[in-house]
Formats: structure tokens, C-alpha cells, sequence
């Protein structure tokens, strides 16, 4: 590996202890990749693209050492949980929508009977206005 890459990780490590520590220097103090980039004083593109292992390790030992989930972690099973609140209530709202197209189909198929009925010779109220079949124009 060459040095500036090696320095960088060296960084890294220091910055990732202090973290840990709770003695953060340059950074926020919170225990993620943008902090930990800020406090090694490095981009952190460079974490996540060439140093992922050391990425990787930082994040286990902040579940290890703190006994605390990732930032991260915790954004990401908050969307978990609201992605599967917005499931369920789109699978009620479906179920409600067949059911309403169900109750539809069966109102027009009535209608439709009705109207063929009084197409056949019976008399129609004077208030009401019989539709067209489909077939005939």
C-alpha cells in the first residue's frame, strides 16, 4: 500500500478511537462515516470507496464498544417501518377498491337487466328516462 494511502487509514483508526471515546476534535462527535471522516480529516468518499473495511469496522465497533445501532442502522429500519405501515394500508385501500368495483359491477349488471326489461314491453314510470342498450345506437 502506498504511504498517503497508508497515512489516511492511520487517520482513520486515530479518528475512529477518539470517536469512540467520546473526545471528538474537528468533528460533530456522532458516531457516523461523515463525522469520522470530518474528525481523520479525509473526504468521505475516500472511506466509502477505498477504505470500506475500515468503514466496516467502525461501524461494528460502535455496536460492540457502545452497544449502540448505527445512525444509519436506525434511519434505516425507521423506513423499514414506515414502508411497511404504507404496505398494509395499501393493501386495506386495495382490498376496499376491489370489494367497491365487486359492488359496481353488480349495481350496473342490474341496471342493465332493468333496462332490457322494460325494453320488453313493460311500461316505464313517466320520471324515468330508460338508457340505451349497448348494442343498439
Amino acid at each position: 500500500m502506498n504511504q498517503p494511502h497508508h497515512d489516511e487509514r492511520a487517520r482513520i483508526r486515530e479518528a475512529m478511537d477518539r470517536l469512540l471515546a467520546g473526545q471528538a476534535t474537528a468533528s460533530n462527535g456522532s458516531l457516523t462515516v461523515v463525522a469520522l471522516a470530518a474528525e481523520a480529516g479525509v473526504h468521505r468518499m475516500a472511506i466509502l470507496k477505498r477504505h470500506v473495511d475500515l468503514k466496516n469496522e467502525f461501524y461494528e465497533r460502535v455496536r460492540t464498544e457502545t452497544r449502540q445501532v448505527p445512525e444509519t442502522e436506525k434511519r434505516l429500519r425507521e423506513t423499514v417501518t414506515k414502508l411497511k405501515k404504507t404496505i398494509a394500508n395499501q393493501k386495506v385501500e386495495i382490498e376496499e377498491l376491489r370489494q367497491q368495483v365487486a359492488r359496481l359491477a353488480l349495481a350496473s349488471a342490474v341496471l342493465t337487466q332493468r333496462s332490457e326489461s322494460r325494453e320488453d314491453g313493460a311500461p316505464a314510470s313517466e320520471n324515468v328516462v330508460s338508457f340505451r342498450s349497448p348494442t343498439a345506437r
